[in-house]
């Protein structure tokens, strides 16, 4: 996991957006986002730099939303509220890296997905 001033700084940036490829093109195993077409080795280096950064962006908001509902189910006020071998198992985690997203979501949650301050 990244640590909290990294993630910060990652969260600012502002990466080329994800643009979804029509179903007729994702059907072919060699295209990817049009990467394949470019020719012009230096923009072919930059544009895949940029989704190189915007899928690292998403996979760091995906990771918190992940944390964030594990909290939640684990939350010891809810009624229906799950164990940690049941989030594990939801997610297909191991129970010691459950217990470690659950606090890390209790931990946005607390500080409104702000960085906590060490």
């Amino acid at each position: 996991m990244a640590e909290p001033a990294e993630r910060s700084a990652r969260r600012r940036l502002r990466p080329a957006p994800l643009i979804f490829e029509p179903a007729e093109a994702t059907a072919d195993p060699e295209h990817f986002f049009d990467l394949e077409s470019i020719e012009d080795p230096r923009e072919l280096l930059s544009r895949a730099t940029e989704l190189t950064l915007a899928f690292r962006a998403a996979t760091d908001r995906a990771t918190e939303f992940q944390a964030i509902a594990a909290a939640q189910l684990a939350d010891p006020r809810r009624f229906d509220r799950l164990t940690v071998a049941d989030v594990a198992e939801r997610a297909a985690w191991t129970e010691d890296y459950a217990r470690k997203m659950i606090e890390f979501g209790r931990d946005l949650i607390r500080t409104n997905g702000q960085p906590a301050e060490d």
